[in-house]
């Protein structure tokens, strides 16, 4: 399997060793997409190579591309890349709050045949999420609650968590780009962008992400709260979301 990745960071970095580790995936190049001059990751199999434009990317017709790289490369390169007739697999999924863009990549997946993917990153939860929409859902709630440094702040006096935001999941994608992206999957999965309601709390009683989605409709009535970890070399990146994206490919690939 030939795998092209935009973006070498820390999610781009876990997913690729964690498939390095799954032998019968037969993952043989990785080409990543990397600014002209930035030398591109080595894995020690020696198997990516990198490119520094996204032409030489398609050019080399891998049999998908993922985005590992942030909200502005799912918006400068995701048409072309489904032009193409790639399957592209996001990790950026607040890009899709710019309604506009996920009409346009929707669009351009439809036309070429090719599949639009979302790694669900931090959270999990979403099959039942989704399920439970086919029954008619009365609402969602999704709560992160996260240290003040996770979210770029300060050091808060006092230990009472601080409400940072409170509305629909379009305006939290809008307002913390950088820390959304769970509230943007759990949107697409169920009520939609305005109906589902996001609580961002800064609480300085917690050293560790927590992540709670509440749902309730006719079928069941659900909570269910991730505790994440960081990743080592980025505390602003959650690990599971490198996980994630290698359990997509792996999916795409056919293999449990």
């Amino acid at each position: 399997m030939k795998i092209g990745m935009i973006g070498q960071g820390a999610i781009a970095r876990i997913a690729l060793e964690t498939l390095r580790k799954c032998q019968d995936v037969g993952a043989d190049e990785v080409i990543i997409l990397t600014r002209e001059g930035v030398p591109g990751l080595k894995l020690q199999d020696g198997s990516t190579r990198s490119v520094d434009r996204l032409e030489a990317l398609i050019e080399a017709r891998p049999q998908l591309i993922c985005e590992a790289a942030g909200h502005d490369a799912v918006r400068a390169y995701g048409e072309a890349v489904l032009q193409a007739g790639i399957d592209f697999i996001i990790t950026s999924i607040g890009a899709l709050a710019d309604e506009a863009l996920h009409a346009r990549l929707k669009a351009s997946a439809a036309a070429s045949g090719a599949r639009l993917i979302l790694a669900t990153g931090a959270i999990g939860g979403l099959d039942i999420l989704a399920a439970a929409k086919l029954s008619g859902l009365t609402s969602v709630i999704y709560t992160a609650r996260k240290p003040p440094s996770a979210w770029g702040l300060a050091r808060q006096h006092g230990a009472e968590a601080v409400a940072l935001y409170d509305g629909p999941a379009r305006e939290a994608v809008i307002a913390f780009p950088k820390n959304a992206n769970v509230a943007a999957a759990i949107a697409l999965a169920g009520l939609g962008f305005e109906a589902t309601r996001v609580r961002l709390l800064a609480d300085p009683g917690i050293a560790r992400n927590i992540h709670e989605i509440q749902i309730a409709s006719a079928a069941a009535d659900v909570r269910i709260e991730i505790a994440g970890h960081a990743a080592p070399d980025n505390p602003k990146t959650s690990l599971t979301t490198g996980y994630s994206l290698a359990r997509a490919i792996l999916d795409h690939h056919g293999r449990a």
